[in-house]
């Protein structure tokens, strides 16, 4: 166990480097699980929730080794033993259900532990199921597991019950490795549903729409080898480090940003005032998406003329949602935050309090953040849930004096070094192990 010291109210300055993609990361490992042959992925972020799904494909027979910074070799080629799944691996990670399109034409009969992840209320697997159905994959629920049963799996054309990123993934997984056409309608096209395809495609996938929420997919009987493909740069971490830089007044870069997956959060900021400049613009490592470099000026704020809420790419996205709350704290007068995808973390935002913020819960989705407000420090617990968490932590940069941060395992899953870059940039966060 071990806690975080920040000595706040620091102004942050340079360049601030973005990692590569947690929520990329996690799909392309479970998709190498498709792939008899070995596969190498690099800029992999070493975070915990990679980690959790290391340790899990690793127990199923699945060989995984680091050959470099970054870089994973994966060799799925050995018989699968799912008698042998990590249990503690798998409840501790959400992501643990993109197995079951991985595995759908691999393994006949498994057991699946019941995941964890972040606790943000009901997180129905219903759309997950109601997808992999269409394909022949059966999931029954169990108090502690659920029990699948794999037939051979044939084209689907499938609507998705919501669109969501993983049931998605699980969806074109399937898909990839069924005999025929397969058209799947009301698709995700966030940035690790895009990232998935372009690499089962680098593997020999059939995969039209990537990008769209039209997916027409044609299966192939086997995939083939993929040597170095590279994680998409993450658009959360880099919104993450977007708020840092706004609530601490800073003049500073945010390196390696999406573009394409960050344009209406930049939209937002623009009409509350915040002044930046994007520069060196680019193609990334695997030339489908745009990268780009923001600077952030100390600006004046104003509060946003009407609500602010999450939905689907190419929406808001829903996990820089919370990380807007901090940035309202700073602005003139009043905004609406209606958080619909999650019962509970609204009711995180709560904590902000405790550090001086401004915020009325009106009902478990929405709330009102009023500003200007001073941040002041103060001693939390991180909530359980990575993105509330991260929030705490980028109020308490901006509240001059002594914060304490407990559970930092939670910010912990998702972000690779972070406070050794916001070190870097001029932040003063220590970490005291118990």
């Amino acid at each position: 166990m071990s806690y975080l010291v920040i000595n706040g109210g620091k102004k942050l300055h340079g360049c601030i480097p973005n990692q590569t993609a947690k929520n990329s990361a996690v799909a392309l490992l479970c998709a190498c699980a498709m792939i008899k042959k070995p596969v190498t992925l690099v800029d992999v972020p070493e975070i915990e929730e990679v980690k959790r799904i290391i340790e899990l494909l690793k127990s199923i027979g699945i060989k995984i080794e680091w050959q470099a910074k970054g870089k994973l070799l994966v060799d799925s080629s050995a018989p699968l033993k799912l008698a042998n799944i990590d249990k503690i691996a798998s409840e501790k990670t959400r992501s643990s259900l993109l197995l079951l399109g991985a595995l759908a034409s691999r393994v006949p009969k498994y057991k699946l532990y019941k995941s964890g992840g972040c606790k943000l209320g009901e997180r129905t697997v219903k759309p997950h199921l109601f997808a992999l159905e269409k394909f022949g994959v059966s999931v029954e629920s169990t108090e502690c597991f659920y029990e699948i049963t794999n037939k051979p799996l044939r084209p689907a054309y499938v609507v998705m019950y919501e669109s969501g990123d993983t049931p998605t993934e699980n969806a074109i997984m399937a898909a990839v490795q069924a005999p025929g056409v397969s058209v799947i309608k009301m698709a995700s096209s966030n940035y690790m549903v895009q990232d998935l395809c372009y690499f089962l495609i680098k593997a020999g996938a059939k995969i039209k729409g990537v990008g769209t929420t039209t997916l027409t997919i044609t299966g192939v009987k086997n995939l083939k080898s993929v040597k170095n493909y590279p994680i998409i740069p993450d658009p959360i971490v880099a919104m993450t480090f977007l708020a840092a830089g706004i609530v601490t007044k800073s003049k500073v870069v945010i390196a390696n940003c999406p573009l394409e997956f960050l344009e209406l959060e930049l939209c937002k900021l623009e009409k509350m005032n915040q002044q930046f400049v994007i520069k060196n613009k680019r193609l990334s490592k695997n030339h489908k998406f745009t990268i780009v470099d923001i600077e952030i000026l100390p600006s004046k704020l104003v509060a946003l003329p009407d609500k602010i809420y999450g939905r689907p790419f190419p929406g808001l996205n829903i996990d820089n949602l919370p990380l807007f709350v901090p940035i309202l704290t700073q602005a003139v007068g009043r905004t609406l935050v209606h958080d619909w995808a999650y019962e509970n973390r609204s009711v995180y935002l709560l904590d902000l309090l405790k550090l001086g913020a401004k915020i009325t819960l009106l009902d478990p989705h929405r709330v009102w953040v009023e500003g200007p407000t001073k941040f002041t420090p103060n001693e939390i617990i991180a909530p359980p849930a990575l993105r509330p968490a991260v929030n705490i932590l980028v109020a308490m940069l901006a509240a001059p004096g002594r914060s304490i941060l407990r559970n930092p395992y939670e910010i912990d899953r998702g972000y690779e070094d972070l406070y050794m870059v916001l070190n870097k940039a001029g932040s003063d966060i220590k970490i005291i192990k118990e």
